[in-house]
């Protein structure tokens, strides 16, 4: 399969980054593994309810590192993991993860479909209990993503994250 690169969103995500994987038999927190298989239905070893996570359009959930680290600076205990996401990147201009953007992770070739609904389940990750704080209708920019797989493949801590194309 051949890609075509725009340099914009080559510089975008230039040293991009897998920075954790996270999985669960249930639940959350996620705890890390050095790596996974990406499928169709999600990460090996992921455990999920398909009836609020999970399925096709919701197979694999991702969340930036930098973003994390600006959470836990306005003083809530996150971390990787902790908000149910399955990839941590690092690196990425998280804006630029709207529906619709394509990428290369590891192996895996993922497309994002939406935003996800925070859900009280995680509400341990956030002073007060303020889950709310990722949501992207109270706080555009701030929430998790959803991605289906195009590709499936091996995802390693580590691996490089490339921007295929913008959301659109």
């Amino acid at each position: 399969m051949a890609y075509a690169f725009s340099p914009r969103y080559l510089l975008a995500v230039a040293s991009a980054v897998v920075s954790s994987i996270n999985v669960s038999r249930g639940g959350v927190p996620k705890l890390p593994v050095p790596e996974a298989k990406v499928g169709a239905q999600g990460l090996s070893g992921d455990l999920q309810r398909w009836r609020h996570h999970g399925g096709p359009t919701r197979a694999v959930c991702l969340y930036g590192l930098e973003r994390i680290e600006s959470l836990r600076g306005e003083g809530h205990p996150i971390a990787p993991g902790c908000a149910g996401e399955n990839l941590t990147l690092s690196g990425v201009e998280w804006d630029l993860l709207a529906p619709g953007a394509e990428l290369r992770i590891g192996e895996a070739h993922l497309r994002v479909t939406s935003y996800t609904e925070p859900c009280s389940k995680i509400a341990g990750c956030f002073r007060g209990g303020d889950f709310e704080r990722i949501s992207q209708d109270l706080h555009p920019g701030w929430s998790r993503v959803y991605a289906s797989v195009v590709a499936p493949g091996l995802v390693r801590v580590g691996d490089p994250v490339v921007l295929l194309s913008p959301a659109g």
